[in-house]
């Protein structure tokens, strides 16, 4: 059985469309079986997009991200962005979403940071914790490595559901972590690269 993450899909192409407004923008998304959170936006996903430190002109990695929702936010900002996602069919999604919502944006298929050479100001993350520990802790760690001075990491993670554990981990990569927002038992993280 295939899951969100893997690079294959096995359950039927059904496309449906998501309506949504986050940060006073209009947005509309395609979404299918076989992508995370697939018949509406995910609370972390939205709470990330929502409150995301990103400015017009930041390079932002989107990363593991899904149809594509925090990543157009990005660009609808004013961000220089990659979308970066395992998922074959959710590729095809963000391809048909930036188009939809009118952005521009790169999509790279690919397995976290494999391959990548790019330096950026914001890598953002709703991290799969259904994947497991051991890619969570693979993305805050080899975060660093692709980050400018003084860029951060910005995840969202349920708190009280392995969050807390996540937190700690940016602390000890990083050596400093910040609560950006906590809402419904959901926190967005920021560690900054010194």
């Amino acid at each position: 059985m295939s899951h969100y993450y893997s690079e294959e899909q096995d359950s039927e192409f059904k496309v449906i469309k998501i309506k949504d407004n986050i940060r006073s923008f209009d947005l509309e998304f395609f979404s299918a079986p076989g992508v995370f959170s697939k018949k509406k936006i995910d609370f972390g996903t939205k709470l990330l997009a929502e409150n995301m430190v990103v400015s017009k002109g930041d390079f932002v990695l989107d990363m593991g991200a899904g149809y594509g929702v925090i990543g157009i936010v990005a660009a609808k900002i004013g961000s220089k962005v990659i979308l970066r996602e395992i998922n074959k069919r959710a590729c095809k999604l963000m391809e048909m979403n930036l188009e939809l919502n009118n952005v521009k944006a790169e999509i790279d298929q690919g397995n976290l940071y494999d391959g990548l050479k790019e330096k950026f100001n914001v890598i953002v993350s709703n991290v799969p914790q259904t994947a497991g520990k051991k890619i969570c802790f693979e993305i805050i760690e080899k975060s660093k490595g692709f980050l400018k001075k003084k860029g951060t990491l910005q995840i969202v993670a349920r708190h009280n559901k392995g969050g807390k554990v996540l937190s700690e981990k940016m602390e000890e990569v990083f050596g400093n972590v910040r609560h950006i927002v906590k809402k419904r038992g959901y926190r967005v993280y920021a560690s900054i690269f010194n």
